[in-house]
């Protein structure tokens, strides 16, 4: 079992709103998901929804093909007063 967050401007965003997002692995299904989330961070989750991200083919610098890796994307959304201190927004 594999949770990674994505910590990019938009989840962070949305983590604001209680919808986290994660790269899981491609053979989880939503039901595993949502265990595993509930198992690991000890939340009540209301609803997921998953998306495949389609490996590319890229050109470097110098002019050689490679491929980026095909993923799975997981937004979970939790219940109202659940929070995952993983997306915690830093003070100024």
């Amino acid at each position: 079992m594999k949770l990674i967050p994505v910590l990019t401007e938009k989840s962070m965003s949305e983590a604001k709103k209680g919808i986290y997002t994660f790269f899981v692995e491609k053979n989880m299904n939503k039901r595993q998901i949502r265990k595993a989330i509930e198992d690991v961070f000890g939340v009540k989750v209301v609803k997921v929804r998953t998306m495949n991200i389609v490996g590319e083919v890229k050109r470097t610098n110098q002019g050689k093909k490679r491929t980026t890796k095909p993923k799975k994307k997981a937004m979970v959304i939790l219940d109202g007063k659940d929070k995952i201190d993983l997306f915690g927004e830093t003070k100024k």
